[in-house]
């Protein structure tokens, strides 16, 4: 029997998250995207502690005249930001089972250019 678009994806979120863990010192950046919405969330895997959140409904984030994949660049620029005064400056990428293009590409460009390192 096939898998459903989103069985496939959990499938390889759990094989993601067999490799990617969050540490005190590099903590994991984990994305997820709805068909409106993007979130994301650095979380320290070991305390079991989210350290920083943004996402695409935040007030704070003006995402009213942006396309999704703008509001999610916007989103990774907010996180980081987040982040660094949180002093974390490395991270693991998780995306959470999306595949690397539009919107998870562009929140982790948006990461990096605020100025994460991952």
């Amino acid at each position: 029997m096939a898998l459903t678009k989103n069985e496939r994806r959990l499938r390889i979120k759990n094989r993601i998250r067999k490799v990617v863990s969050g540490t005190e010192a590099k903590p994991r950046l984990a994305v997820f995207r709805s068909n409106k919405e993007i979130y994301a969330q650095i979380i320290d895997d070991v305390s079991g502690k989210t350290i920083s959140a943004a996402s695409s409904r935040d007030k704070d984030i003006d995402t009213a005249k942006a396309n999704k994949t703008e509001a999610a660049k916007l989103v990774g620029k907010a996180v980081a930001e987040k982040a660094l005064k949180a002093g974390i400056e490395t991270i693991a990428f998780d995306r959470g089972g999306y595949l690397y293009h539009g919107r998870i590409k562009s929140l982790a460009e948006g990461a990096r250019e605020a100025g994460l390192k991952f």
